[in-house]
């Protein structure tokens, strides 16, 4: 419930100062939740003449969301539907919707950007990671860190190179039957990116998504005004101070890795779900970063990356990047900025 209740509040940050605002041109604010799309809570907040025009708008971005988070899903099936988890089943070329051919076109753009250190072909590796997480999360007194050999084992399946897109027949194929894709790095950013750039097609302004601390602001609030967006504080232990920075954005979008969100305990040690691609195990240099640029599914990958990248390699990045800037979070709550961040 705890970890909810800060969920919602990061949603409700966007609206903290004016939820009683009605502004010249008579649009008012309001918002909606969901709990149904990529394991999260999405918070919708924007300005409309009325709640149904608002309604109307939301039922939009429901319905992209659903979309991408079926085609995108790497543990269910859905009738009627080829999606990641069906590649990573049938091990053969399998034909799929553009907008999964699209984002693995993507994702091996943002491969070679981060130096490898984004990579959705890591599914093995991640997969295992998963499993022991689960379970040491579900019974703590048997909880347990993976054997090393296993991981190392399974790194020998980790190679992009071998998921080859076939634009022509539609397809994606894996070439190594022992390699799964787990493209949960770049997923909801790229999703949430592509619902923005439907709002902007449509002439819907005034919006911001919240899809659990993937924050996409379109268009300035209904004055002209920028949006307040809280980055939350990874100390979760502090309940006091939920957010340990604000920006004004009114476009453009703020993402957050941090060490803080899936993780389980073995031996009274925190271990968290973003594994690095050398040693194969979580990154603890940092408990959280956030990523602040205009495209939400770069947002998304650069956190990944910058998270197990040690700074003067992730400012080295971010100066390559038109745009990208970046904060970390210490262990011991020091903050640490890209130069252009303020």
């Amino acid at each position: 419930m705890k970890v909810l209740k800060r969920l919602v509040a990061a949603g409700l940050v966007l609206s903290l100062i004016f939820v009683f605002c009605s502004c010249g041109n008579e649009k008012n604010k309001y918002t909606a939740y969901s709990f149904d799309y990529f394991d999260t809570v999405t918070t919708i907040v924007g300005y409309e003449k009325n709640k149904e025009d608002f309604d109307a708008v939301c039922e939009q971005i429901f319905s992209l969301l659903e979309e991408y988070h079926k085609l995108y899903d790497i543990y269910h099936t859905y009738l009627g539907i080829n999606n990641i988890r069906t590649i990573n089943s049938q091990k053969a070329a399998v034909q799929v919707d553009d907008k999964i051919l699209d984002l693995i076109e993507y994702c091996k753009e943002i491969y070679s950007l981060t130096d490898g250190y984004t990579n959705v072909a890591m599914g093995s590796v991640l997969s295992i990671w998963h499993e022991y997480r689960e379970n040491g999360s579900d019974d703590p007194s048997s909880a347990e860190l993976p054997d090393i050999k296993l991981l190392s084992e399974a790194a020998e399946h980790i190679d992009i190179n071998d998921i080859v897109v076939d634009r022509e027949a539609g397809t994606v194929e894996l070439l190594d039957d022992k390699m799964s894709l787990d493209v949960g790095a770049v997923a909801k950013g790229y999703a949430v990116e592509r619902v923005a750039e439907y709002l902007h097609a449509n002439d819907i302004e005034g919006y911001v998504l919240n899809v659990g601390g993937n924050v996409r602001v379109i268009g300035a609030r209904a004055d002209g005004s920028p949006w307040t967006v809280g980055i939350e504080n990874p100390d979760t232990s502090d309940e006091e101070n939920a957010f340990i920075e604000y920006l004004y954005m009114s476009e453009g979008s703020l993402v957050t890795s941090g060490a803080y969100q899936r993780f389980y305990f073995v031996d009274g040690v925190r271990y968290h779900h973003i594994i690095d691609k050398d040693t194969l195990m979580p990154e603890n240099e940092f408990l959280s970063v956030s990523v602040r640029c205009l495209d939400s599914g770069l947002g998304d990958a650069l956190s990944t990356a910058l998270f197990c990248m040690n700074f003067e390699e992730g400012k080295k990045l971010l100066e390559s990047i038109d745009g990208a800037e970046a904060m970390w979070v210490l262990p011991d709550g020091e903050k640490l900025y890209s130069n252009g961040w303020k």
